[in-house]
């Protein structure tokens, strides 16, 4: 019978094998009628049976528990067996449905860890790809909003990278790919805060550096026209008018049905001036080209 699992909008699928399941059970029955006749705890028994089940009953009783939505006791099951039979195939098999558990759990972090070790001692196995992208998926669930620190935007868009260039080929690229496009919008938007926070306060140099580096960095973001725009205001704010009107050039080159175009040209006109394109070899010209695609 086949469960299957999802995580991050990518199915996982899972066999759960009958005659273990049953045996695992059965097993699990018999110690339990044992252990209470003799006035031990619940908590006993399953701790009893922790130390003396096969792997691969322990195995099944752990994806039971998922399936059940019980994930701290699949998560206790697959701990078991990597702890009492380490570097076995059963082994392998649960430090990676570990991973899976603490990430459906909340418990991120441990998630994380648990992948991580996994790529470590199994690079080469089908499962490496989707411990990756478990990782991805873990930094992905805490993104904060755009006003705090993005460090967990730029561990996704690094995990989600791996994910796409070492697993070209597995099922996980497709949503990797989002999750990676996603997580530089979010990046390129922190950019773009950081530079208006700094061009309110007329501290233009720091502004244009920010602004800058969302159109080097982050230019397949939709951040790039107000970083654009924004350029245009700080340098004619400093009166570097060339600088403006060659900022306003590549804005209107690439989007010209924009409101933040419309408004540039609007601010320039104020001096008498309009939109000219910056020398060859220029900043400008250089940001032209590389959202031009040419």
């Amino acid at each position: 019978m086949m469960k299957s699992y999802k995580a991050g909008g990518t199915r996982v699928s899972m066999r759960l094998k009958g005659a273990g399941l049953a045996l695992a059970l059965a097993t699990t029955q018999i110690g339990l009628s044992g252990c209470m006749s003799d006035g031990g705890s619940e908590v006993d028994v399953l701790a009893l049976a922790a130390q003396t089940e096969r792997p691969d009953v322990l195995y099944n009783q752990g994806l039971a528990n998922l399936e059940g939505g019980r994930l701290g006791e699949a998560a206790a099951k697959f701990e078991a067996i990597d702890r009492q039979h380490p570097y076995s195939e059963w082994a392998r098999k649960a430090l990676v449905m570990k991973a899976f558990t603490n990430y459906r759990s909340g418990a991120y972090e441990e998630a994380i860890n648990a992948a991580k070790r996994y790529l470590s001692l199994y690079p080469g196995t089908d499962e490496a790809a989707y411990a990756q992208y478990i990782i991805g998926l873990s930094y992905w669930r805490q993104i904060p909003d755009i006003t705090r620190d993005q460090a967990d935007a730029a561990r996704t868009a690094a995990a989600m990278r791996e994910v796409i260039d070492r697993y070209p080929d597995s099922p996980y690229v497709e949503d990797a790919q989002n999750k990676l496009r996603i997580a530089r919008d979010q990046l390129a938007g922190k950019e773009l805060q950081v530079g208006r926070y700094y061009l309110e306060r007329r501290e233009y140099v720091a502004s244009i550096n920010r602004f800058k580096n969302v159109v080097d960095v982050y230019p397949d973001t939709r951040h790039v026209e107000e970083a654009l725009a924004r350029l245009t205001e700080a340098y004619y704010a400093m009166g570097l008018t060339g600088e403006a009107q060659a900022a306003a050039s590549v804005l209107g080159q690439n989007y010209p049905d924009s409101q933040w175009y419309r408004d540039s040209y609007a601010l320039l006109q104020q001096g008498g001036l309009e939109p000219r394109a910056g020398g060859v070899g220029s900043w400008f010209s250089t940001a032209a080209r590389k959202l031009t695609g040419a």
